[in-house]
């Protein structure tokens, strides 16, 4: 199967699901992050402000951003900038109806210590699918830290296209 009919069937299998269900489900998937090695002992992390289909992350970031110095992803035409976050004031409705951050611009992508990435597909070696408009990819060509995919149980399939420009993530938590 090509990536958009990945898309489409995982999109299927999403409407499956109420919101309540999926925010069930994305507790068990935070509560496996939040005991990860990676993510105990990292200061700064990138995290993103989840979509209603998505792995629900708003309560993780309220949880951690006194701890931690969360980063979350803003769209800027093509591109990702990444932004801190400090409180729920702090957002504003951006591409795709996506809660952005409006803090502090990230300058020095070297000192994000794990990066939370999103994703409609993932298989178990970490190659991924996005919605299609290669933002993420374009981001993780800028990090160096280790990258961990978050999804449904349903959102891994056995193998996912891989074409030159796709970054994989380190591990996929699901």
């Amino acid at each position: 199967m090509d990536k958009n009919g990945i898309r489409q069937e995982i999109r299927k299998c999403k409407k499956r699901h109420t919101d309540e269900e999926l925010k069930l489900l994305s507790k068990n998937i935070t509560e496996k992050l939040e005991q990860h090695p990676l993510f105990i002992k990292a200061d700064n992390v990138l995290l993103y402000h989840s979509l209603p289909d998505e792995v629900y992350t708003h309560e993780l970031i309220e949880r951690y951003k006194s701890e931690k110095t969360i980063f979350l992803p803003t769209v800027i035409g093509n591109e990702v900038e990444l932004h801190e976050y400090n409180s729920v004031s702090a957002f504003k409705k951006g591409y795709f109806d996506i809660y952005e951050s409006d803090g502090k611009l990230l300058e020095n992508y070297s000192i994000i210590d794990v990066a939370i990435i999103p994703g409609m597909a993932f298989d178990t070696e970490g190659s991924r699918i996005g919605r299609g408009k290669g933002y993420y990819d374009r981001l993780l060509t800028k990090l160096t830290c280790k990258r961990i995919g978050i999804c449904f149980p349903f959102q891994i399939v056995s193998c996912i296209p891989n074409e030159p420009h796709d970054i994989p993530v380190d591990e996929v938590i699901y």
